[in-house]
């Protein structure tokens, strides 16, 4: 018999409401036995049916749920929910570049699916999702007729579902360049090496919206691979693009060669270190942008993550002329709108200058969210002009 899993009393609510995670330390008892991995179905405490989903007792995260019916066609269930979220996609205009499949937020728990023009980059998070991986391939196949899939599950969180950190080709043949189109721009984009999947599609809108703000000279920092400094060249007089990563600096460089860009500079520093200086040389920037990596994996972390962000935030606001811009983000869904709000408060105040918040954006629409569950939502985007105080 299948495995059984019955919640501790009062547990349920959140369950019942649409969260898809079911914690171990939630659960009162559980009944049957089958393979770890295996499809569980969730009960209340009173024996109320609250859904199906794949069980992994390594995780804190026991079973995620996916089904609320009665179906437990797995591989039918995977294929058809790629193609709706495909279809979803496809009906807000997305065409060369986008997610394809975000995880919870698209009802398949733990699979990640990016398409780069011709090719496919994903991510395979939960032991059920990896049990399943060639009904996921073959529905991918059917789907999007790529060139070829490359597997980016070179990521920590894959051990708490006792699985290996995996990287490949799996289907067709994957070059270690591949071209995007994004917002008229072209993009050289490396999933073999680039960051997640190869590139941060979630901040496709916030690269576009940064053209009303980008005039005069521009710094982007933490800028990877160049999404924000090749949108911000397209109006401004010069950008400089600073990153720690050399492999990243030379991705920009490339990419502001295929676009015809002469006004892009690179330079290789540790950004905390280049504002301090900046700030002691007395420069300061027409627009500014701040999107650092999440500073914090673990909610335990969220304390420390806020110091380094109110640092770097306070060192922005100093550097910017009076009436320029900053653009900052936090990719970390353990630091919250709320928490990001009072950070960039506490900033204000130590930087001495005024701002005014003109946009307040999150990731882009092919990235939706749960409202039910926080952690869809980890991207915050604040657009603020910064002012001396008078």
């Amino acid at each position: 018999m299948s495995y059984q899993i019955y919640l501790k009393k009062g547990a349920q609510r959140r369950i019942r409401d649409g969260h898809p995670w079911v914690y171990a330390n939630e659960v009162d008892h559980i009944d049957g036995k089958d393979k770890n991995g295996s499809l569980a179905t969730v009960f209340d405490y009173d024996g109320n049916y609250l859904g199906k989903g794949f069980i992994n007792h390594a995780s804190k995260i026991l079973v995620r749920i996916f089904i609320r019916n009665e179906r437990d066609d797995v591989d039918n269930i995977i294929a058809e929910r790629i193609h709706i979220a495909n279809m979803r996609r496809r009906e807000l205009g997305y065409d060369n570049c986008y997610r394809a499949v975000f995880a919870e937020a698209d009802g398949l728990p733990a699979l990640i699916a990016d398409k780069y023009g011709d090719y496919l980059s994903v991510q395979i998070l939960s032991l059920g999702m990896y049990l399943h991986k060639k009904t996921i391939i073959d529905a991918l196949v059917r789907e999007f007729s790529p060139k070829g899939i490359y597997e980016r599950s070179d990521v920590a969180v894959r051990q708490k579902e006792g699985l290996p950190e995996e990287t490949g080709v799996l289907y067709g043949d994957v070059p270690q360049w591949i071209t995007i189109e994004e917002n008229g721009l072209t993009m050289a984009i490396d999933v073999r090496k680039g960051q997640k999947t190869g590139y941060f599609l979630d901040q496709k809108e916030n690269r576009l919206a940064l053209r009303k703000y980008a005039h005069g000279n521009v710094l982007d920092c933490f800028c990877n691979s160049g999404g924000f400094s090749l949108n911000a060249a397209t109006v401004a007089e010069s950008v400089c693009a600073v990153d720690a990563s050399e492999f990243a600096l030379e991705n920009v460089r490339k990419n502001a060669e295929l676009n015809g860009f002469a006004n892009i500079s690179t330079m290789c520093a540790d950004v905390f270190d280049l504002l301090r200086t900046l700030h002691r040389e007395h420069r300061q920037f027409d627009c500014i942008v701040l999107d650092p990596p999440a500073f914090t994996k673990t909610v335990h972390e969220a304390s420390d993550a806020l110091r380094g962000y109110t640092d770097i935030n306070t060192l922005g606001m100093k550097l910017v002329k009076d009436g320029g811009y900053l653009m900052t983000c936090s990719c970390s869904h353990h630091i919250s709108p709320s928490m990001f709000e009072k950070m960039l408060n506490e900033a204000i105040i130590r930087s001495g200058r005024t701002a005014q918040c003109l946009e307040i954006r999150s990731q882009a629409p092919d990235h939706p969210t749960l409202p039910i569950a926080d952690e869809t939502h980890y991207l915050k985007c604040y657009v603020l002009r910064i002012s001396d105080r008078s």
